[in-house]
């Protein structure tokens, strides 16, 4: 097999922890070289947490033409001419909003087969897994040819650790843009949490909740743990919180370590967008709750009651620690 291609996300803290999946999936049977793609960033300063994770290569990518952060067209472009300057059989990355983005204007460009937030990939037999009809079924489908690009869900891949010695290769493309479309002005959230579909927790809030102020009993115990908060349609739909913070099949869809539903009743459409959560926990005072079928520890209680003690918990157990 010719060599894997991982385009990494980076933020202000460096190199974004959903990554490390995407790596762990690319590595497959060990039988090629990953070079990952770090645009727009120092790929010395990417070095030591990507070789971490089995990268071979870090490729700092850089254009002729200027800054790839304001131009998504130079950067689409970019990347083209380094997979086939680095002769990439195979480029995954992640299916958040920057990453569907660029991921599509690659496919587009490249005239090359794309599927998006894939929950599972096999290099060997060149298959991938999608979940479809709001989470009842898994397909599997097959490529048939080489090369083509894959996006994966954000933490959907078990992350393991592969340290090895990675390679750090500068690598500028002759690349212009018409600049049709030019960044002129990102602006930063106002929310200090981490991102729903990127973070390893999250702690949601339904119907019950009752109230926007109410989301604050939420956000005290997910700030400890340094969680996400979510909420679901009903309670986006009652006008307690905005539609950025909806998880379900027409909101959000996320794969986290620990998911926390408080006063969830578990709906099919809801399910559907967290159903691939590690460890679910279910928060309801109707112990015939629908999400009692599906969640892997439930408790029976007011939301109001039990989220304030486990706050009072871990809040315990940070000042022991």
């Amino acid at each position: 097999m010719s060599n894997i291609g991982v385009l990494i996300e980076t933020g202000d803290d460096g190199v974004k922890e959903a990554n490390f999946g995407v790596i762990t999936a690319a590595r497959g049977d060990g039988s090629h070289e990953i070079y990952a793609f770090v645009p727009g960033a120092s790929a010395e300063s990417c070095k030591s947490i990507l070789q971490e994770y089995g990268v071979q290569k870090v490729v700092e990518l850089s254009a002729e033409g200027g800054d790839l952060t304001s131009s998504p067209d130079r950067r689409a472009e970019t990347l083209a001419d380094a997979i086939d300057h680095f002769d990439i059989a195979v480029l995954l990355g992640l299916s958040s909003a920057g990453g569907r983005d660029i991921l599509a204007r690659l496919a587009a460009l490249t005239d090359v087969a794309l599927i998006q937030d894939c929950v599972g990939i096999d290099l060997v037999a060149k298959t991938v897994t999608k979940s479809h009809f709001s989470g009842k079924t898994l397909a599997t489908i097959k490529f048939n040819s080489n090369p083509y690009i894959c996006g994966l869900r954000p933490n959907a891949i078990e992350v393991q650790a592969a340290p090895c010695e990675a390679e750090v290769i500068s690598y500028q493309a002759a690349v212009q843009d018409s600049g049709k479309l030019v960044i002129k002005e990102v602006k930063q959230s106002q929310s200090t949490t981490v991102d729903l579909t990127e973070a390893n927790v999250i702690v949601t809030g339904g119907r019950p909740i009752a109230s926007e102020d109410n989301y604050k009993i939420l956000r005290q115990c997910a700030e400890l743990v340094g969680a996400a908060v979510g909420a679901s349609r009903a309670a986006v739909d009652a006008g307690y919180a905005p539609h950025s913070m909806q998880v379900g099949q027409t909101g959000k869809t996320v794969s986290p370590k620990l998911y926390i539903g408080c006063g969830l009743s578990g709906s099919v459409q809801h399910f559907a967008g967290m159903k691939t959560s590690k460890v679910i926990v279910a928060i309801n005072t109707d112990k015939d709750a629908p999400i009692f079928g599906k969640c892997d520890y439930g408790i029976v209680g007011d939301l109001f009651e039990v989220v304030p003690v486990l706050t009072e918990v871990l809040r315990e157990q940070q000042d022991d620690g």
